[in-house]
């Protein structure tokens, strides 16, 4: 697994990032800031960002600024803040070249039951962050982790992002944090995505970004061992998940709050 720096309080380890790669400039700006946040409230970080959306809903959606141009970003992030990096694959041919720039490959959740992905990036001996499906129970997520540990692979989390409610929602069941770490691997809550709208008519993804907190605030409570949120500076111009990001000026205070609840508890 890999080592997440600055810990001596037991926190809860932070996911951020913006949903895709938009430019060199506004991804270390936004690595830049959190880093200097977390560093503070002594929270472990890992920078997210995806180097290409290959699941959109229209054919016009932004993608990418290109696959490598955008994993050269985020090497350089991992270089200039000395955090570890994670970003999603979509084929088992990208986890190869995918892992030469970053820490930890992340394998999305539709595509939480493809053996031959899921072996891909287990053998690229890099931490295998699996989400789990709309479609799954937590329980069935021991599958997927056992594909990555029989290619041997032991370095996997487990992601709940929600499970489908309906054509055009997705609701959390808490339940399933403490079910999936049964397993012996830590979960994290992905807080932006579970509150996506999906399907909606005009093929833009809906979300409810007005409930970032009670969901960060519940998962903290119920012991997720880390949390994933999607930020960007200006969420109404992002290129990808805007409706439901949370505006990076939002983070600080958001997280303060969560340190109080993760103390809390324990």
């Amino acid at each position: 697994m890999i080592e997440l720096k600055n810990n001596p309080a037991g926190n809860f380890f932070l996911l951020a990032g913006p949903c895709v790669i938009e430019g060199e400039e506004m991804a270390m700006r936004i690595a830049e800031r959190i880093t200097a946040i977390t560093e503070r409230l002594q929270i472990p970080y890992v920078f997210k960002g995806s180097y290409r959306k290959a699941n959109r809903s229209r054919p016009d959606s932004f993608m990418g600024i290109g696959d490598e141009k955008a994993l050269k970003i985020l090497k350089k992030i991992h270089e200039t803040f000395g955090v570890p990096t994670v970003t999603d694959i979509h084929a088992a041919d990208e986890a190869a070249m995918a892992a030469e720039y970053v820490d930890i490959l992340q394998i999305p959740a539709f595509l939480c039951r493809q053996t031959d992905l899921l072996v891909a990036a287990a053998r690229t001996g890099k931490t295998v962050n699996i989400k789990k499906g709309q479609f799954l129970s937590p329980l069935a997520m021991r599958f997927a982790a056992d594909k990555v540990v029989e290619a041997g692979n032991k370095n996997v989390m487990l992601t709940e992002r929600g499970t489908t409610f309906g054509y055009q929602d997705l609701v959390i069941d808490y339940r399933g944090i403490p079910e999936m770490q049964t397993f012996g691997f830590p979960v994290i809550l992905d807080v932006t995505h579970s509150l996506q709208q999906p399907n909606q008519t005009s093929g833009v993804t809906g979300g409810m970004p007005q409930l970032i907190e009670t969901v960060a605030k519940a998962g903290i409570a119920v012991g997720a061992d880390g949390l994933f949120i999607e930020t960007h500076e200006n969420p109404a111009v992002a290129k990808s998940d805007g409706a439901n990001m949370l505006k990076l000026d939002l983070l600080e205070d958001l997280l303060t709050k969560l340190v109080r609840i993760r103390e809390a508890v324990r």
